[in-house]
């Protein structure tokens, strides 16, 4: 930190770290402990919370922001829509509208280290944006891999 070497740092703290080892890290590298490793995979099935008027439909390409990363998903299938009234399943929806809950399984261009939501909010968690407007149109709470 500019104030001189710390033991220890947490958030909101800008620090930067020197590495005994020569190691390719930047801005957006996860550390972790070596007992405490977060997934890493390009195909997980997420809860999906729709923002858009435009409606989420299976093979439907967007960026996707997840911790510091960018990158681009497309959704692979869509599983189901999830009723808000009844809280059944509908598993017979292709795609969700404005304000739908739904799960779906995504493929990302780039690998995401995730957790699952419930084990930890900042890595299970992403956001979707349409590709042209850059414009947010869906939150996503990871379940885990996807196969």
């Amino acid at each position: 930190s500019l104030g001189g070497p710390l033991d220890e740092a947490f958030p909101p703290m800008s620090v930067s770290l020197l590495l005994e080892d020569d190691i390719d890290i930047s801005r957006g590298s996860m550390l972790c402990r070596p007992n405490n490793r977060p997934h890493v995979g390009q195909d997980v099935e997420a809860m999906v919370v729709w923002m858009a008027d435009a409606p989420l439909q299976a093979r439907g390409k967007y960026g996707i922001k997840h911790t510091t990363q960018s990158a681009r998903a497309m959704v692979k299938d869509f599983r189901y829509r999830l009723n808000i009234h009844t809280l059944r399943r509908e598993t017979d929806a292709t795609q969700l509208g404005l304000n739908e809950i739904g799960r779906v399984s995504l493929r990302t261009t780039a690998p995401l280290l995730y957790d699952e939501y419930r084990r930890c909010r900042s890595t299970g968690s992403f956001i979707l944006t349409d590709e042209s407007t850059n414009n947010t149109v869906g939150l996503g709470l990871i379940i885990g891999a996807s196969e």
